[in-house]
């Protein structure tokens, strides 16, 4: 697994100082805000830039082996599904905020039947 903690925490910084502007950061594509809206897991916290809780992660998904359902969003019950159903694959995880609009790539991970032979964890264990 990657995690894009540290970039999030920069670009955040960023914003406060003004070495970022809003328009930067809160700049969801409307595709994303649909995808945040119809497959998007709440955060369970508020919003890092407005503080609202209207924050999402989205799963994407991505690999050869998914065929066309590389690129798309993905619910969190369905990459549960699908890591039994696929050879390897990787997701990447997006928070979005429905309300100002950032967004950020927060980790990435490889799930399929190639990490469970392997003996990494699937996705049912964190």
């Amino acid at each position: 697994m990657v995690d894009y903690g540290l970039t999030r925490r920069a670009l955040l910084a960023d914003l406060h100082t003004g070495r970022r502007s809003l328009a930067e950061a809160c700049d969801a594509h409307p595709y994303l805000q649909l995808a945040a809206q119809h497959y998007g897991e709440d955060a369970g916290s508020p919003c890092p830039v407005c503080d609202r809780r209207s924050l999402r992660y989205v799963h994407y998904v991505y690999g050869d082996a998914l065929g066309k359902s590389s690129g798309q969003a993905k619910s969190f019950r369905e990459l549960e599904r699908m890591q039994d159903e696929f050879g390897e694959f990787g997701v990447y995880a997006v928070e979005v905020c429905r309300s100002c609009g950032w967004n950020h790539l927060i980790r990435s991970f490889v799930l399929g039947r190639a990490q469970q032979a392997a003996g990494m964890p699937n996705v049912a264990d964190g």
